[in-house]
């Protein structure tokens, strides 16, 4: 099977990431259709020792620093993470490189007669994208010996395909509102979801949290008997310096105090990277090896791009995937300090069942010059609501048909001692990444038009 043979056969599934219209009969949201599959392909899932990260943000930084880390310490190590920016095999990665196509196409050659099976069997609904995915990372990692897989929750936590592990430790990062229409409209509700892949006994390191949010973890963690550690309690942080290459901090755990730098900006990060401190200390605890040279060269050659990334110095552009309103309030606090007394150019796109009012409103303190565009995903809000939207909050905003024409755009508007920032979602992050640094992008429109057809009959459309 050729790769992009095996694109089409995944983008064929259901998948929500890229439509979101009715629920319908197509889709049983349980994990009884994900043991059914792994069942079928020998539970591959239990053979790997597994670290299992959810959270509303940060979750995809952890998941990589402690894979950065456990590398270093000469592991090899698989990392589930989602959603990808530039191709779907940045997904399954082992040691921080991609699989290549031929493993992809392979995977999804091999484990796809049994997601049909799955899928008419008629007792659990069809397999969805993201579940076959999480299948194939499973068998990946077994395949090749892997001695750790890290897991990032796609969504939520209870019900998320990876949520069928024995962990050797589990981490919960910044909850707060996203995906209400699922997970809940509260961070109450968000958070004991989110606390649904907490496993009897095994302990659970957590980022600081809203009052509710930690409590809610804090009683499963009490039902499940699981050992909780918290950032601020047990684990403390200290910030040091930071400039565009990066920042210092240090990082007071249980078993010692460690010094790091690293190129990831923010101070969100550093509450990051004292849960992957905490995990880490957790793996020792049960006996794993990891010495503080691993730590320090895990944390400086960790990557996640489009996190506050910096793609050019003059005048700097960066891009951050921020697509709620904590994060884009995080984003601007970030701006405001760093970027003191600068006017920026915001390029803006961004998913149309997002929270945009208050995302515009995080965003219009820095009364930003705005660059709205649409990213090429098929959930882009349009232009004239994003035109609309900024208009209203009285700030000077332009329009363009595409990211391209819309980082030209942001260049000609800078000022000399300004900046630019694309931000909105990770799709759009994405996009400017490609733009800045001359990626070509896997391109899914001859796709999207038979996924989008199956997902509306599925729905009962």
């Amino acid at each position: 099977m050729e790769y992009r043979d095996s694109l089409g056969l995944l983008l064929g599934l259901v998948d929500f990431e890229r439509f979101r219209g009715p629920r319908g009969p197509r889709v049983k949201f349980d994990l009884s259709r994900m043991e059914a599959l792994l069942k079928r392909l020998g539970d591959p899932h239990l053979v790997v020792p597994s670290v299992h990260v959810a959270g509303t943000k940060g979750k995809g930084s952890t998941t990589v620093m402690v894979s950065s880390v456990l590398t270093r310490q000469g592991y090899r190590t698989g990392t589930f993470t989602s959603p990808h920016l530039h191709t779907f095999r940045e997904r399954i990665s082992v040691d921080g490189e991609p699989v290549s196509e031929r493993e992809f196409a392979s995977l999804v050659e091999r484990v796809r007669p049994l997601v049909c099976e799955v899928s008419e069997d008629g007792r659990y609904g069809e397999v969805t994208l993201f579940e076959t995915l999480t299948a194939m990372a499973f068998i990946h990692f077994r395949e090749i010996c892997a001695d750790f897989q890290v897991l990032e929750v796609g969504l939520g936590g209870r019900l998320d395909s990876t949520n069928l592990v024995a962990p050797e430790a589990c981490a919960i990062t910044s909850i707060s509102l996203d995906h209400t229409a699922i997970l809940g409209d509260s961070v109450d509700m968000i958070a004991r979801e989110k606390a649904g892949i907490v496993k009897t006994g095994v302990p659970v390191v957590s980022a600081p949290q809203s009052p509710p949010a930690m409590e809610e973890i804090r009683q499963v963690c009490i039902e499940k008997d699981a050992p909780l550690l918290e950032v601020g309690r047990d684990i403390a942080l200290t910030a040091g310096e930071e400039d565009l290459s990066g920042q210092s901090f240090t990082i007071s755990g249980r078993l010692r105090e460690y010094g790091f730098t690293m190129p990831l900006l923010g101070p969100h990060q550093l509450e990051n990277a004292a849960v992957s401190v905490g995990v880490l200390e957790c793996l020792m605890e049960r006996g794993w090896e990891v010495g503080v040279d691993a730590f320090l060269r895990g944390f400086e050659n960790v990557k996640w791009p489009c996190r506050l990334e910096v793609l050019e110095r003059d005048p700097p552009l960066l891009c951050d995937g921020a697509h709620n309103p904590d994060s884009m309030e995080r984003l601007a606090g970030f701006l405001e300090k760093f970027f003191e007394g600068r006017r920026p150019v915001v390029v803006f796109g961004a998913s149309r069942d997002k929270n945009l009012g208050r995302m515009m409103d995080a965003l219009a303190p820095l009364m930003p010059v705005v660059v709205v565009t649409q990213s090429r995903h098929p959930r882009a809000a349009s232009l004239a609501e994003l035109v609309k939207g900024f208009a209203m909050r009285g700030l000077e905003v332009h329009q363009s048909m595409d990211t391209w024409r819309a980082v030209q755009k942001a260049r000609s508007l800078v000022s000399k001692n300004g900046y630019m920032v694309a931000t909105g979602s990770l799709f759009l992050a994405a996009e400017v990444r490609e733009v800045a640094l001359g990626i070509e992008p896997e391109l899914y429109g001859e796709f999207d038009m038979a996924s989008s057809v199956l997902e509306t009959r599925g729905s009962g459309i």
